[in-house]
């Protein structure tokens, strides 16, 4: 081959090269640009778990999500009144339903992600038994529960104590929080010796961690179905719609049973 026939191949190769390498340039450049951020409302039940799984969300796809955490009941009120969020991850199914009703949805986007379990939590170790015979037993003055009007998980502990005939019983020693994240601050620092939460606020490594608890059947109440709505707000961007098909992938449903929640067939 003659020199000018390796100096043409040799031409040919840098162009090709500096035009894969800008191609690849403005593919990342437009992948950025289409990243886009969704406002998510999620019940506080699901704080730690949906910490983890907008993380992995963000890395496999480039959107991200800004959550907000709170009381089901509280969020609805915001949705109705125009709060601007994108996606709504409920502590029950009854409240994505309603808004559905109402409207307020895109229609076919509802699912339930997560099947909730409650725990009969103490920060004192030993003073749960495994089979939660304290409740009977009595010998404490607090027992800490979410609001049930407002939180799925206090309406589920109201449930337990009713079929266990206790309820009459305890209800004056009731330590409402506004929702599961102030209950279990109650418990966690004394102010209630005991009461019910979530059990993915108090798990870690499939067991409970520190104090004592009494994980209760799912028998001894309804189940905690756990459903997530796209809200109308979030129709046109493309991050809010992906958030949810995220929320049904291997990696965050590996993600949801790790922090002790069952998962819909």
């Amino acid at each position: 081959m003659s020199f000018n026939s390796i100096r043409n191949v040799l031409l040919t190769l840098y162009v090709l090269s500096k035009s894969f390498f800008l191609t690849l340039l403005l593919f990342s450049l437009t992948a950025i640009a289409h990243a886009e951020t969704t406002l998510v409302a999620v019940a506080s039940n699901f704080s730690k778990p949906m910490t983890e799984i907008a993380e992995a969300f963000e890395q496999a796809t480039g959107h991200s999500a800004k959550l907000s955490f709170g009381s089901s009941g509280k969020f609805v009120a915001q949705f109705e009144n125009g709060a601007p969020y994108e996606v709504f991850l409920s502590a029950d199914n009854e409240k994505p339903l309603k808004l559905e009703q109402a409207g307020l949805t895109v229609t076919g986007s509802r699912f339930t992600y997560a099947i909730g379990q409650l725990v009969l939590w103490s920060a004192t170790e030993g003073l749960v038994d495994e089979q939660g015979q304290i409740l009977g037993k009595g010998g404490f003055r607090h027992l800490a529960l979410a609001d049930p009007k407002l939180a799925p998980y206090g309406a589920a502990a109201v449930e337990v104590l009713k079929n266990a005939g206790l309820l009459e019983k305890l209800v004056p020693l009731f330590v409402q929080g506004e929702n599961i994240a102030q209950t279990h601050q109650f418990i966690s620092t004394g102010n209630a010796e005991l009461g019910f939460v979530a059990l993915s606020q108090v798990i870690d490594n499939g067991k409970i961690a520190g104090g004592s608890g009494w994980i209760v059947p799912g028998k001894l109440h309804g189940p905690i179905l756990q459903d997530a709505v796209l809200l109308k707000t979030g129709a046109d961007n493309p991050a809010a719609p992906a958030l949810l098909g995220f929320l049904k992938s291997p990696q965050a449903l590996a993600i949801i049973r790790k922090y002790g929640y069952g998962v819909a067939e």
